[in-house]
């Protein structure tokens, strides 16, 4: 590949490597060193064949930790790019080869892919001694062989651009020898060919050269001045062969001769070779090996002594140190196998001579392993959180452990804490694992996991390490929201003030942030959705206002549908039902049905005969309130009267009746001021006036006679229409009980208060029972008596209840409330014989009597209505057909 951008030469290495069904790969680039800033290295996208278009999308970038800000990827195209100059010198030193690698990840779905980098040296460096000058003294007894190791070359570069060899300068006493010690470079030997003569030459110049092997090549120079040091070689010598002075004589003498030792021999090693092992945990002070030369020179030319040779490098200085009289290696440092695991060390030993004569021998020490490193977990992870909704088997993190250690100390295993799900995927590079879901996740159980995870080396002991996962649950808007309470039933009193908060509900949201964000609304696609005009609803906070003033006479109760909706994307709703139900307030006032005047005020006039005893019924006032409760439970009281001694007026039933018998000062005409006031907390009232007069028997029997007469003419009339009636009535009667019958059935579930009887139409007790189908109770509304009843907790102390006993309760007060309307019948048949029918048939059978005895007879068809109760029913027909002639006449 090739980028025209910046005519960057690489070459693509390495094909794919597919890693299970996460579609990882690998690939390997190569690139020289020192590229310009924003030169390509290749194109990722292509090369792995990924839709460059979807990079950004799927937020294509490199998450390794070493090597990232070396190099940056375009998400437009895929295309690697060189953030800088990269000098392989500064990042790699002298590892060869020099290899970056990097990770790259895209998500939805999640793939890795591995991506290697080798930097390419190039020659950017000559060689350089650590002198530019090196001054040795040899002398000139030294034999023809002797070597003399230089100080080596040092190239930054690697490979073929490092130190390939050296030149030495022309002379005639010496030769230049390579010694190639590997990755510590080569290293050039002196070696003296032929004698030398001090008194011939005192001093010899030469120059080494070092030369790299890069195109083109570089050089290193170096100055070695070598003086030859004199030793006594050289006689005297006479300037003359013979001097005579006198004839010359003879004699003769014994010469011993010793022979005096030069430092003639350097020292030899008694091995040819030293190679040790060493245990990477070897305690400083550790003798290594013992080297041992010997000098066939006596005295100090054949005393050896033992350094580090010339070119041995600082830090193996710092690492071992030589005796130079035992000759011991002596470890003075702590050793890594994990950094180096050989060492070659070059040992000088040396006599003592005048002009020390010395030679070199290599020591190689290598370096057992031993378990000393831990497990080292590296994780890389792609996102911040995974949904809670990803399928098993979604990739969280890329988990990498690596030990520096070797063989069965650096082979891992590893494992994850139990009860979490997820699990470890083993890839098919050794010691790269992924961490994947097992099972299904719920943010609204857990939103987040500390995975521990552990990797144990095989070594012995072994050596383990433990690293901390922590992965966080991100929300997805799977939750409906959820009310508080389902259905809802607030009470609210009627004449509320329009606008006023009422109440509010409330729905709260699993979910998190946006899709926990919840807003109201009425439902206005059910039945009840006239109802939702009188209402509105706060969407922010659940709370409701009214719209309009409650009329508890109109509606008693209404409900409606209110729709929580989250703020997620698709949004999630739910609903829920609020029954309102509203309470009486006592704004209206007593209304007079009995006695009522042709005007409409509430007056009228009752005739009785002077004759009649203590205990008479006069009349009976007639009165209903529309309120309930005690704003409906009515009383009776006399506020004037002319003679109290004459009148009595029951204060439930407003009954007015005689207390003695008449007598002849009794005035003939009494007026009675009837106070109706209901038991609200503040009480409302109306007045009724009641003119009693009080007449003879005889004009009362005449009265009777006359109004006989016109009932038995009307009988005759009716007597016809009375057979259609009750024929037609039974008809109705049966399909009546079939139709209640269902519907008891369908609303016996209902925990709701259900009224048995409409307006209160009177003051008596009977017709104030509300019957409960949630608890089957019977409510009574009337004076606190004591008959075993309990308050019924929100009722504010104005309802009784009273035990539904369906077989005999209900209907002992159905019937005592009957009996007291059957009552009513045999006064009037008595007044309707004295001629008194009129007044008679107005006040037993007005509408509020009406209703009562529908509403018995309902009562007692629901709660099993027995022969004598249909019987009375029938009776009643009768009654009010035969009743009804008269009214018309």
């Amino acid at each position: 590949y090739s980028s025209p951008l910046h005519h960057t030469e690489f070459t693509l290495l390495a094909a794919l490597l597919v890693f299970g069904a996460m579609g990882r790969e690998q690939i390997q680039y190569s690139i020289s060193e020192e590229q310009k800033d924003g030169a390509a290295v290749g194109n990722i996208a292509k090369d792995l064949g990924i839709d460059h278009r979807t990079l950004k999308e799927r937020g294509f970038r490199i998450v390794s930790t070493s090597g990232e800000s070396m190099f940056s990827v375009n998400q437009n195209d895929g295309v690697l790019y060189v953030n800088g100059k990269i000098d392989r010198e500064e990042v790699c030193e002298r590892s060869t080869p020099c290899l970056i690698n990097l990770k790259f990840a895209l998500e939805n779905p999640l793939e890795i892919h591995y991506v290697t980098i080798e930097i390419l040296d190039i020659n950017d460096h000559a060689p350089s001694f650590p002198e530019s000058e090196m001054h040795l003294e040899i002398g000139e007894s030294a034999l023809p062989g002797t070597r003399f190791q230089l100080e080596a070359a040092r190239d930054s570069d690697s490979g073929s651009n490092s130190v390939h060899h050296y030149k030495l300068s022309h002379n005639d006493n010496f030769r230049l020898e390579i010694k190639d010690r590997g990755e510590d470079g080569k290293i050039p030997i002196l070696i003296l060919q032929k004698p030398l003569d001090r008194e011939f030459i005192r001093n010899i110049k030469l120059q080494l050269i070092a030369v790299d092997g890069g195109k083109p090549a570089k050089s290193g120079t170096m100055e070695i001045t070598i003086n030859v040091l004199d030793i006594n070689d050289n006689v005297p010598v006479f300037t003359k062969d013979v001097y005579s002075v006198i004839p010359p004589k003879s004699g003769s003498i014994e010469i011993f001769i010793d022979v005096l030792d030069i430092n003639d021999n350097v020292p030899v090693f008694t091995k040819d070779a030293y190679t040790v092992t060493l245990n990477e945990n070897a305690p400083v002070g550790t003798t290594v090996v013992k080297v041992n030369a010997t000098d066939l020179d006596e005295g100090q030319n054949g005393e050896v002594v033992y350094a580090l040779g010339n070119n041995v490098k600082n830090n193996l200085r710092r690492l071992f140190e030589v005796n130079e009289i035992t000759g011991e290696i002596i470890l003075r440092d702590r050793l890594d196998f994990e950094v180096k695991d050989k060492y070659e060390i070059d040992i000088q030993a040396s006599d003592k001579g005048t002009v020390p004569l010395a030679t070199d021998k290599s020591v190689i020490i290598k370096i057992v392993d031993v378990n000393d490193n831990a497990p080292e977990i590296e994780v890389t992870s792609f996102s911040s959180a995974i949904p809670e909704d990803s399928k098993t088997g979604t990739t969280v993190a890329l988990i990498s452990v690596t030990d520096l250690d070797s063989g069965l100390n650096g082979k891992i295993s590893c494992s994850l804490s139990e009860d979490i799900p997820f699990k470890l995927m083993p890839s098919s590079q050794v010691n790269i694992y992924s961490l994947v879901t097992s099972g299904l996740l719920d943010r609204e159980t857990k939103f987040q996991y500390h995975i521990t995870l552990s990797a144990k080396d095989m070594g012995q002991p072994s050596l383990s390490s433990v690293k901390t996962i922590t992965v966080l649950i991100s929300d997805v808007n799977d939750n409906t929201p959820e009310f508080s309470f389902s259905p809802y039933a607030f009470y609210v009193m009627e004449n509320n003030v329009p606008g006023k908060f009422l109440f509010s509900v409330s729905a709260t949201d699993k979910d998190a942030n946006e899709n926990a964000i919840v807003s109201y609304q009425t439902w206005r696609g059910s039945s009840e959705e006239k109802y939702t005009s009188f209402i509105n609803i706060n969407s922010e906070n659940g709370e409701i206002y009214t719209l309009k003033s409650f009329d508890f006479e109109t509606v008693k109760k209404f409900q409606f549908q209110v729709v929580a909706t989250d703020s997620g994307t698709p949004s999630l709703s739910s609903n829920v039902t609020v029954n309102v139900f509203i309470l009486d307030q006592n704004d209206n006032v007593p209304v007079i049905l009995y006695p009522v005047s042709a005007n409409g005020s509430a007056e009228g006039v009752e005739e009785i005969p002077r004759n009649v005893n203590a205990g008479h019924l006069v009349t009976k006032v007639r009165a209903y309130d529309a309120d309930i409760g005690y704003n409906g439970w009515l009383l009776f009281s006399l506020q004037e009267v002319s003679d109290h001694s004459l009148f009595g007026l029951d204060r439930y039933t407003g009954q007015i009746r005689t207390l003695r018998s008449f007598t002849e000062t009794d005035e003939a005409q009494h007026k009675l001021l009837i106070l109706v006031k209901d038991n609200g907390n503040v009480s409302l009232s109306a007045t009724a006036t009641v003119i009693v007069k009080v007449v003879e028997p005889k004009e009362a029997f005449a009265a009777s006679d006359v109004k006989n007469t016109v009932k038995d003419e009307e009988e005759n009339n009716v007597t016809f229409y009375l057979i259609i009636t009750l024929g037609s009535v039974s008809v109705l009667f049966v399909i009546s009980i079939i139709v209640l019958i269902v519907m008891q059935y369908s609303k016996s579930t209902d925990y709701s208060s259900k009224y048995l009887q409409d307006t209160n139409y009177d003051g008596t007790l009977c017709h104030s029972i509300q019957y409960r189908s949630g608890d089957k109770r019977y409510m009574l509304v009337g004076p606190r008596m004591s008959i075993g009843s309990t308050i019924v907790p929100g009722s504010n102390g104005n309802t009784l209840v009273i035990p539904d006993r369906r077989r005999r309760d209900s209907g002992e007060v159905s019937n005592l409330c009957f009996k007291g309307i059957l009552s009513n019948f045999k006064l009037c048949s008595w007044s309707w014989k004295l001629g008194l029918f009129q007044n008679c048939s107005s006040s037993l059978f007005s509408f509020h009597s009406l209703v009562f005895i529908k509403q018995y007879f309902r009562s007692n068809v629901i709660l099993l209505g027995t022969s004598a109760q249909l019987k009375s029913w029938f009776i009643w027909i009768f009654f009010r057909i035969k009743l009804h002639a008269f009214d018309t006449s």
